[in-house]
């Protein structure tokens, strides 16, 4: 009996010693740490949503410094059965996408490269990076590259998740302009995917989130940028008159784009009582100073506040900092209209932010809740754009104007999440809901096409689902070849086919 409660004993330590944190401290040199150090803390410190930080405890966090060491703590995981998470910067809110409760974490905050080469007119980004320090590592080089409208993003979910920028309207979605990804796989093997060496996995990995691998490293196309550009933001007062001309001016602005060099976010936000009930303007130009009317029906409506100077890109990006909320739990959601005509803009937009505002007051007492809207043009240029570079997941053709919604839903008790939980699939089920409505009275085009906008995803709306089905397809064929047996379709978070 002893014998057997001694083999037992010695089984269940065995079984323990398996996990991935205890082989990667007894067989590597990769750094690793457990609760209560500081490195861990601090890590852990850095999730836009206080969710993943304060609900969900990874076991340990691993921080690799190469591919190499990448590659190791994978082929640890291939032989046990844990849950995991990937991270870069954090922003993504929604729980286990890049947190984890329980499994290993892997962060790539060491895998920070940025080299730039000029000869070639690329940038080498790590995933570790966020937006303001490829911004601050290009100052003075004469070139940018097409990343985060937020210094504080970071690199790796934006562009596995197509990402929008600032310059998107010159140069297409940032997926459009990485010219190589540093991919490991499920079988801890690399490979470095490129349009003319892996042309499925190459487009697939423009829009398909973390459904093939860690990607160690970016090479970016990057673009001549002046010294100077100029941006930051207006703020406007939330009355009726107000939301009518913003409204306006935000359809216009889409619909004959003055400028591909300029861009914009429209962003409402409000709180309960009316403490906060504002409209914020960011607005981008790729020069030291706009012609004269460019933003003028916005800034016609007369602004509270501005911000706007000529500054260096990484300025600009790291000043735009301010709009990221800490110590909140965090969520976001999207959906995607069909930009309504001249004639019908009033009604529908104005009927778009109704709904938002209708679903958003019966959780604005939830304690310390904060409701945004953004509005987020897609002109039918950024879709040509990025076709002429080869197109990526989502795919949107130019036979139409678009606008991308962008819902958030802030606050403080974690309790409350099944209400914020409900009004968030309230938010962009009401505002499909309208689209509907409008297109079965033939004021939008009936066979628009609306995916999802990856990277202000909510984890309850189906991704995959509303691509076109080829592009779906692809994406399944690529996940079978590379991932056979599911690791990072059934062991980590994120969009699943």
């Amino acid at each position: 009996m002893a014998s057997k409660v001694l083999l037992g004993l010695l089984a269940t330590g065995l079984a323990l010693a398996a996990n991935t944190c205890d082989v990667v401290q007894d067989t590597t040199s990769i750094q690793m740490n457990k609760r209560f150090s500081i490195d861990y803390t601090n890590e852990q410190q850095e999730y836009w949503s206080a969710a993943c930080t304060n609900q969900l405890k990874p076991s340990c966090i691993l921080f690799p410094k190469s591919p190499s060491e990448v590659q190791a703590v994978v082929s640890i995981l291939r032989d046990n059965n844990e849950t995991f998470a990937v991270k870069s910067g954090g922003h993504n809110p929604n729980n286990y996408f890049a947190s984890v409760d329980g499994g290993p974490l892997i962060s790539t905050k060491h895998l920070n490269e940025v080299i730039f080469d000029k000869a070639s007119e690329t940038v080498r980004v790590g995933p570790g990076n966020r937006w303001e320090d490829v911004a601050k590592k290009l100052d003075g080089t004469g070139y940018s590259a097409v990343g985060g409208r937020i210094g504080n993003v970071g690199v790796g979910g934006y562009l596995l998740g197509g990402g929008l920028s600032f310059m998107s309207t010159e140069y297409g979605w940032a997926a459009n302009s990485v010219v190589a990804y540093e991919l490991v796989l499920a079988n801890a093997t690399m490979i470095t995917v490129t349009a003319e060496s892996h042309p499925d996995i190459h487009k697939a990995l423009q829009g398909s989130g973390n459904a093939f691998g860690i990607v160690t490293a970016y090479t970016l196309k990057v673009y001549q940028q002046p010294a100077e550009v100029w941006g930051g933001h207006y703020t406007f007062s939330a009355t009726t008159e107000n939301n009518k001309k913003l409204l306006a001016a935000v359809r216009d602005f889409t619909e004959y784009y003055p400028d591909e060099k300029a861009g914009i976010i429209l962003t409402a936000e409000t709180t309960v009582g009316g403490l906060l009930d504002i409209w914020i303007l960011f607005v981008y130009y790729n020069g030291p100073e706009p012609p004269a009317g460019i933003f003028s029906n916005f800034t016609d409506v007369g602004p509270l506040l501005k911000s706007v100077k000529k500054q260096s890109y990484a300025d600009l990006l790291t000043g735009n900092n301010w709009a990221v909320l800490r110590g909140s739990v965090y969520t976001i959601g999207t959906e995607m209209t069909p930009l309504p005509s001249k004639e019908h803009g009033a009604e529908i937009m104005e009927s778009y932010l109704d709904s938002w505002r209708n679903v958003s007051s019966g959780v604005l007492p939830v304690t310390g809740l904060i409701a945004s809207v953004a509005f987020q043009p897609m002109p039918k240029r950024l879709a040509a754009k990025s076709q002429s570079k080869g197109g990526d997941m989502l795919d949107l053709d130019d036979g139409i104007d678009r606008i991308i919604f962008e819902y958030d839903y802030s606050y403080w008790i974690p309790s409350d999440q099944p209400k914020v939980d409900q009004a968030m699939q309230d938010t962009y089920n009401g505002l499909a809901g309208r689209v509907k409505e409008f297109q079965a009275q033939d004021k939008l085009p009936k066979d628009a096409y609306l995916p999802i906008f990856m990277n202000d995803g909510y984890f309850r709306q189906d991704y995959f689902g509303r691509l076109k089905p080829e592009n779906a397809a692809l994406a399944r064929r690529v996940r079978d070849e590379l991932d056979p047996q599911g690791l990072w379709a059934t062991r980590t978070g994120g969009f699943k086919m």
